[in-house]
């Protein structure tokens, strides 16, 4: 991977770590924990998700600009979606990550989200990782379904060849001759990622698994190899989900799943922060 020049990790304890603002960071000794929907599907919903979640997740996930696999499945809410964040951002506190699909969105992405999501299927869009090199805006980019460790760390290289520095890596699995889990989560590469760059690097392990039962185990798995975060889908009925209803916990999940992560994260010399205690019931 010699043509990766900027990314390349230049001694063992070279590492950046990324302001997403809001006073939380990426790739540091502070675990990021970012949850949410699928899919912006209503104020209601994101307040909801936003007041169950603070003190445990430090940022909030919510999809508006959707790609999806039929062009008759639901796109997301668009533009009205984005204003739902940015009213979510500023009130909670919380930064937010959504995805962006087109050169033309970024803009408009830009100014009500905290940090610009490229999608499995837009790894390699080479343009666009161009233009976000333009942006100043934290990205997280996502490794393509079937894409090498190499294609996947170039890919990075465009962004930050092209001016922003502001990239987090992320593995969200793979695509197998296996069809039980959605994909195959590889956290060989995440071993290998945190050898080869300096970039943090997350895990997403609901797109890995695909069923809500197999993510907290694989979330584990994942900060005990070494990752610097994770983004998992939740949402308030996950039943009711407009997108990946099979794959998204309860909110209540999501806590647990939080707090449960406490002991391994310090395990491996790493902290999550301003988690708070669960609230006991009274008997």
């Amino acid at each position: 991977m010699k043509d990766a020049k900027l990314i390349a990790k230049s001694h063992p304890a070279h590492q950046t770590s990324i302001d997403l603002g809001h006073e939380i960071t990426v790739g540091g000794d502070e675990l990021l924990i970012i949850g949410g929907p699928c899919t912006v599907e209503s104020l209601t919903q994101m307040e909801q998700v936003a007041t169950q979640l603070a003190g445990s997740v430090q940022a909030l996930r919510g999809g508006v600009f959707k790609p999806r696999t039929s062009p008759y499945s639901f796109q997301g809410m668009g533009n009205a979606g984005l204003a739902i964040l940015d009213d979510i951002r500023q009130r909670f506190r919380l930064p937010v990550v959504t995805e962006v699909m087109a050169i033309a969105q970024i803009k408009a992405i830009a100014a009500q989200a905290d940090m610009l999501q490229v999608g499995s299927r837009n790894m390699q869009n080479f343009d666009l990782l161009k233009a976000l090199g333009k942006t100043r805006q934290p990205v997280l980019l996502k490794r393509g379904l079937a894409a090498t460790i190499e294609e996947f760390v170039m890919a990075a290289e465009y962004i930050v060849s092209h001016g922003n520095a502001n990239v987090v890596l992320c593995e969200r699995g793979i695509r197998s001759f296996d069809n039980y889990t959605r994909n195959v989560l590889d956290l060989g590469a995440v071993v290998a990622l945190k050898q080869i760059t300096h970039l943090p690097v997350i895990v997403d392990p609901s797109h890995a698994a695909g069923k809500r039962e197999l993510v907290p185990n694989l979330a584990k798995a994942a900060i005990a190899a070494g990752a610097d975060g994770l983004i998992i889908e939740c949402h308030p009925e996950p039943e009711k989900s407009v997108s990946d209803a099979r794959q998204a916990l309860s909110l209540e999940e999501m806590v647990a799943l939080v707090h449960s992560l406490r002991p391994i994260a310090e395990a491996v010399g790493r902290q999550i922060p301003g988690l708070r205690q669960p609230v006991l019931a009274i008997a």
